[in-house]
């Protein structure tokens, strides 16, 4: 990654291209997917990773230019996923997942 603070922020950033090949991933993604490869998985599909429903799921929100949000539990952690187009020339160039652990108790705050 280009910034030295996006490189060691403690959440997983990776970026794909629009043909789905990880272009960019910071060293907490790295960490994330070490077992896979870490930052050898730079230049491969991420389709090779996922099930057919996930795969419908990231095609979409290429073709529909939508975002998708959720949480999951992971080895014991929850954690917020953030799936988004990312734009070149105002057009969906790839995507980028933001993925943060949650603390156990996390306050909430209507403002």
């Amino acid at each position: 990654m280009n910034a030295p603070w996006l490189k060691s922020l403690p959440i997983a950033i990776t970026v794909t291209d629009k043909e789905g090949k990880i272009i960019q991933m910071n060293d907490k993604s790295a960490e994330v997917f070490a077992k896979y490869g870490g930052y050898e998985l730079i230049g491969k599909d991420i389709d090779n990773c996922h099930n057919p429903h996930s795969r419908e799921i990231i095609a979409g929100l290429l073709a529909n230019d939508t975002t998708n949000t959720y949480t999951i539990e992971k080895d014991g952690k929850r954690k917020l996923i953030y799936q988004s187009p990312w734009y070149e020339n105002e057009k969906p160039a790839g995507l980028i997942e933001i993925s943060i652990v949650l603390p156990d108790e996390m306050p909430h705050f209507k403002r």
